[in-house]
């Protein structure tokens, strides 16, 4: 995600500084026309905007925190969050960055959205804040959403994404059910994409040929945030209801 992202803002005229871990990536920033960093530290000392897009809701916090990321970026600034966090993470971030406005930009799509500028961004935060960064998000974003505070970024995207499980699991019962029918799985995802049952989710796992090639690709990424909502909803003394039985049927799509 982060590749494409520095070539978008490095075409639009920015000057980026990014993080490189290791002397190759750190060639490749360099290739792109950034400047490459060390750490996190070192690439937001400087910065007006520090633009965050790692995987895990642990990393966030490691990075900010641990890392020295707040502490190193000057007040005035501005820090993007791309990762798909717990809305706790933000608002503890949002509790330390003394003078730094912090915005959640949860992003929904990959690498060739923001290649071609179509990510789609849910971004929380003060209306100030979101106008000074809309600039730079519209590189790669469109739409960006300005869906509520600091934080409703979050909770839209863990939405949005316990949503599509449900959805890859709904697929998945389907094609369960067509094999008891004798109804081959290419023959079902090719007939069912033209018809009213078709949809995003549907065209996605069509593209990969089966449902059990969509989740070796993309089951990581989603158990992530459902793994973060579900763990929501138990904070707020619940459960996803109906689709967390749905989402349930993606593990047994795996061990098929």
């Amino acid at each position: 995600m982060g590749g494409p992202m520095v070539a978008r803002l490095v075409a639009a005229g920015h000057d980026v500084r990014a993080v490189g871990r290791t002397a190759e990536k750190r060639s490749e920033l360099e290739r792109l026309g950034a400047r490459a960093a060390r750490d996190a530290a070192e690439a937001g000392a400087q910065a007006d905007i520090v633009v965050l897009c790692v995987f895990t809701d642990p990393q966030v916090r490691e990075v900010c925190m641990d890392g020295g990321l707040l502490s190193a970026m000057p007040p005035g600034s501005a820090l993007v969050v791309h990762t798909t966090a717990s809305p706790k993470t933000i608002d503890a971030l949002a509790a330390r960055a003394d003078g730094i406005d912090v915005v959640d930009a949860a992003v929904s799509g990959g690498p060739h959205d923001i290649a071609a500028g179509r990510l789609t961004l849910f971004v929380g935060g003060a209306d100030d804040a979101v106008q000074r960064v809309r600039p730079l998000l519209s590189c790669y974003g469109d739409p960006v959403l300005h869906v509520g505070p600091t934080g409703a970024g979050q909770k839209v995207k863990l939405v949005n994404n316990a949503l599509f499980a449900g959805q890859v699991g709904l697929l998945a019962e389907s094609i369960r059910l067509g094999a008891r029918l004798g109804v081959p799985e290419p023959t079902l995802l090719s007939a069912l994409a033209q018809g009213s049952a078709s949809g995003r989710v549907m065209n996605l796992v069509a593209a990969r040929g089966s449902v059990a090639s969509f989740i070796e690709v993309a089951g990581e990424f989603v158990a992530k945030d459902v793994a973060v909502v579900r763990g929501m909803a138990e904070e707020l003394g619940g459960d996803l209801g109906a689709l967390d039985d749905v989402i349930d049927a993606i593990g047994a799509a795996e061990r098929a």
